[in-house]
């Protein structure tokens, strides 16, 4: 409230929140669903985690939170080296529960639940082999991740390590778009992040899927 009585917007702190995608597991390179199933990285996967913590360390991170699933811990962890940073490990962050679709290759969920997933690619609400809807997914992951932030001192930096499918139904959640439109942020490679900014009007996307040179999506959200 200003001195003549006029509401005035609260100030953005500056906060950003980096939402980093694992690196490679033997799951991913067969293509196979891994949902909440605790893969670990392979050899490739490591040293993706190693390159991009390195480039990460630059950007001065403030807090580390990340799933507890191993695939995402482990990434976590090197960055975690660098910085001298404890990490956070929550639940709240793991990939979205799939049910009988986890441990499936790609075609063969296709073959087995055609009808299913060209659903959830048009954007339908569906419990991918009697799972999660995205929408639960969002309600467990944003909440954390807010949480977190707002632990920030002004321009303060959050990394979030994650899952692919959860990070892109976290941003779809904290941007507000509406559930039908997420698909449309696309994927993220293993180790690439996105970045959003505290604005104005709320948070806003800044960078998508950065991190390295375009490779191949490889993952339960592709």
């Amino acid at each position: 409230m200003s001195s003549t009585g006029e509401v005035t917007a609260a100030k953005p702190r500056g906060r950003r929140v980096i939402l980093w995608r694992h690196g490679q597991t033997s799951w991913n390179v067969e293509r196979r669903f891994q949902g909440t199933t605790d893969v670990a990285l392979t050899e490739a996967g490591v040293s993706q985690a190693r390159r991009a913590a390195r480039l990460l360390v630059s950007l001065r991170p403030d807090a580390i939170v990340a799933s507890d699933l191993q695939r995402a811990a482990d990434t976590a962890a090197e960055l975690a080296q660098l910085t001298g940073l404890q990490v956070t490990h929550d639940e709240g962050l793991r990939e979205t529960y799939a049910g009988v679709w986890q441990g499936l290759t790609h075609d063969e969920i296709i073959a087995r639940h055609g009808d299913e997933y060209a659903a959830w690619k048009r954007g339908e609400p569906v419990r991918r082999g009697g799972g999660e809807l995205e929408t639960e997914v969002a309600e467990r992951a944003a909440p954390v991740v807010l949480r977190h932030a707002e632990k920030l001192p002004d321009e303060g930096t959050l990394v979030v390590v994650s899952h692919g499918g959860t990070i892109r139904t976290t941003i779809g959640r904290l941007l507000g778009l509406e559930a039908q439109h997420w698909e449309s942020l696309g994927g993220l490679s293993n180790c690439c992040w996105s970045v959003l900014g505290e604005g104005a009007r709320g948070w806003r996307l800044l960078e998508h899927n950065a991190g390295t040179l375009p490779e191949p999506v490889l993952g339960d959200d592709d």
